[in-house]
């Protein structure tokens, strides 16, 4: 043996931080000839063979240690060449394997430098486990990032978990740690067996891996995951020349767990709920659909706002080639999506990111700056290259690898705050003593920069509910560059005015007008989601007064109001079908209400006609961020609780005028003004008993006269149906 004690315990106790400088092959240091080294735990002998070259010396290893450690010597001068092992185990099983320990980095100096600066955009393509051909020999590379390790190595199921097999180099002073593993191929298991500064071994999941086990199992497990054979190609090119602030956006926000299922245990898997989806969507008339987080998270309560995997779709619904296939057959049907993203906080636990190399890595290590108070989950240190690198290559990943067309952004707020929910003395100043989180407001802008240019066309929507100002405009204007915000304060106002009984109504007229005091200083979209209808706040229907008939008439008017006001649509499942009780993500929608009665079918029907109207009426979408794309005709009829207003196209071609009243009051003969005159065709009626109403209305038209209203040049007499919204084009558009 020619190893020194020390050398030798370093490998045997897998504490060296350079295992490449003891194992594989090496020049013999003081004389001509070779020596290498192996683990082979249960091989009785082992040779070296070469693989390439004629000539080369063929040698024996023999074990110098218990623990299967082999040392082996040949003083024939030659220059270290491509080998392979010739093994015989104890069992008297033979086989060959090439030597991970003979292969030089995976990764460059230019990734390294890249990452190291926080610029590395396709960082998923280097660290994590790849599936690689090198030398004409299949295997798998793992790069971690874990600067203050004392020793990593890849355990799992193709080495007995043994840390000894397969112990990992550190590459400069980049704080990554590297490995390639001959033979290995889709599907192997593994973790990372990390010894901290103290000496104490943790086993850590991959944070760039992309497939887990399913918890609460939490391996990480290699994959493949461009075999996909798209073809999208031409949606694609789409989407990269629309512009989204022009268009219709319907977004039918979705939990894939509890939509539809196969049975109470068991949900439909990404390949099986394609085609019902699909079909669904298509003819309810959403264009898009969110899908609540799909990246891996253990706590299936937390309804995926807890990643720990965020480069892996959950693996509850199958496998990320499932997946790429779901989001391409929506594409097909040109059907748009768009997934909630979570670079706000990670979860806790102790086999994930949380205190991953033994110190605080991705997170802060003052708990003032680090721990979310409300969620228990730790913060990204925003500051950090590495960290930014990660959370900015994630979602370039999901648009790049995916498809996706959109990334809704989760708790903004609680991110651009340093004393988001936290009392005086919690929260540490930045270095101008104010509370933004200026490391957070940087990260944005530049996740916001190099998602539309990377990827055309893909929406970036943050959820934000403060007034934080310019989160929509553009970073060199002094914006975070989202392409939209959701209107949280038009959400509150809408619900708390929909929820009080008719009778109130008249003192809170301001509640539906407000908006438009600040519509024009964001891209907003008007949100009705997942959080209105879950802990106690009850579902959509159940938050309107009144008996059955008022409820849905209310929920009809509500979701019409939606529809037709300036900004794009999102509503949760279930809304459209007026679910009776609020969302459980362990039981699919109450679709056996559609089989009782004739509400719950009428307001699906409404949702269907009122998707395809705005869809097919430029004036509802093509300004909506135009300051003459609204107009209110009458807002200030408080005692009757009446409203009225005018939609109009860019180029004023179109015109939609729309009149809700909002009590349970029928007014047969109300007058206002319009912006033209002429005939006009009542196209949508919420009363109509197609939709389960009292069917109250104009008879399909009306007649203006030149009788000036309202500021507008024309006007009409009109039947505004009890608890309505009615809406009106020219006849001749």
């Amino acid at each position: 043996m020619i190893l020194t004690d020390i050398e030798l315990n370093s490998l045997v106790n897998a504490t060296s931080s350079h295992p490449h400088e003891l194992l594989g092959m090496h020049p013999l240091a003081s004389e001509s000839g070779l020596v290498a080294r192996a683990f082979f735990h249960n091989a009785k002998s082992v040779r070296i063979v070469p693989i390439h070259e004629v000539g080369k010396p063929s040698f024996r290893l023999k074990c110098i240690h218990d623990d299967g450690l082999f040392e082996g010597v040949t003083d024939k001068a030659a220059e270290v060449y491509s080998y392979e092992f010739k093994i015989v185990e104890k069992d008297g099983t033979a086989y060959s394997c090439r030597d991970g320990y003979s292969f030089l980095p995976t990764l460059k100096d230019e990734d390294l430098y890249l990452f190291g600066q926080g610029n590395h955009l396709n960082i998923f393509d280097q660290l994590g486990s790849q599936i690689r051909e090198i030398d004409g020999c299949p295997g798998v590379s793992f790069a971690v990032w874990a600067p203050n390790a004392a020793r990593i190595s890849v355990v799992g199921d193709f080495n007995d978990w043994n840390g000894r097999r397969n112990q990992m180099r550190l590459l400069g002073g980049s704080g990554v740690w590297e490995i390639f593993i001959p033979g290995l191929g889709e599907g192997a298991h593994y973790k990372y067996e990390i010894k901290d500064q103290e000496g104490k071994t943790i086993l850590k999941t991959d944070p760039y891996a992309f497939f887990f086990e399913e918890a609460p199992k939490n391996a990480s497990i290699v994959w493949n995951n461009r075999k996909m054979e798209w073809t999208d190609a031409e949606w694609i090119e789409k989407r990269s020349q629309n512009d989204p602030l022009k268009s219709p956006i319907s977004i039918y926000e979705l939990h894939l767990g509890s939509w539809m299922k196969k049975n109470a245990a068991e949900s439909l898997n990404y390949r099986e709920i394609a085609e019902p989806l699909i079909l669904y969507l298509q003819r309810m008339g959403f264009t898009h659909v969110e899908l609540l987080p799909v990246a891996e998270h253990a706590f299936y309560p937390s309804w995926g706002y807890q990643v720990t995997g965020f480069f892996a779709p959950t693996i509850r619904y199958g496998t990320p080639d499932d997946f790429q296939f779901l989001v391409n057959e929506l594409h097909q049907a040109e059907i748009g999506v768009i997934i909630d993203w979570v670079p706000a906080h990670f979860p806790r636990d102790d086999w994930a990111l949380a205190q991953f190399d033994g110190t605080c890595l991705y997170e802060h290590d003052d708990p003032r700056q680090g721990v979310h108070q409300d969620w228990g989950t730790c913060i990204f240190n925003y500051g950090r290259h590495e960290v930014r690198n990660f959370l900015e290559a994630n979602a370039l990943f999901w648009c790049k690898r995916f498809h996706v067309d959109g990334l809704r952004v989760d708790a903004v707020a609680s991110m651009l705050y340093l004393d988001y929910s936290r009392n005086e003395g919690e929260w540490v100043p930045n270095r101008f003593g104010g509370r933004e989180n200026l490391e957070a407001v940087d990260f944005l802008k530049s996740f916001n920069h190099r998602v539309h240019t990377e990827c055309p066309g893909v929406l970036t929507i943050a959820e934000e509910s403060t007034a934080w100002p310019q989160v929509t405009r553009p970073p060199y204007l002094g914006g975070l560059g989202f392409t939209f915000k959701w209107n949280m304060g038009w959400m509150h106002d809408t619900l708390n005015y929909f929820s009080l009984d008719p009778v109130f109504r008249k003192y809170h007229q301001n509640d539906l007008t407000f908006a438009m005091l600040y519509h024009n200083t964001e891209n907003f979209i008007l949100p009705l989601s997942h959080d209105e209808v879950v802990h106690g706040k009850g579902s959509l229907v159940r938050k309107m007064l009144g008996d059955d008939w008022q409820r849905f008439a209310n929920l009809r008017s509500l979701l019409g109001y939606q529809w037709l006001f300036p900004g794009k649509k999102l509503l949760f499942m279930g809304g459209e079908i007026g679910q009776s009780l609020e969302w459980n993500p362990n039981s699919q929608l109450e679709w056996d209400l559609l089989n009782q009665g004739p509400f719950h079918v009428g307001l699906q029907k409404w949702m269907e006609d009122l998707n395809h109207f705005y869809k097919d009426e430029p004036a509802l979408w093509d300004g909506d961020y135009d300051h003459q794309g609204f107009q209110w005709i009458d807002c200030g009829d408080n005692d009757q609780s009446i409203y009225s207003f005018v939609r109009r196209s860019s180029n004023s071609k179109h015109l939609v005028v729309v009149v809700l009243n909002l009590t349970p009051v029928c007014r047969g003969d109300y007058r206002i003004g319009f912006p033209i005159g002429g005939t006009w065709l009542e196209r949508l009626n919420s009363d109509s008993s197609l939709y389960a109403g009292s069917n109250v209305g104009n008879g399909g038209q009306i007649e203006t006269v030149d009788s000036q209203m309202h500021g507008q040049p024309a006007s009409a007499v009109l039947a505004l149906p009890p608890l309505s919204v009615t809406a009106f084009i020219p006849k001749s558009s």
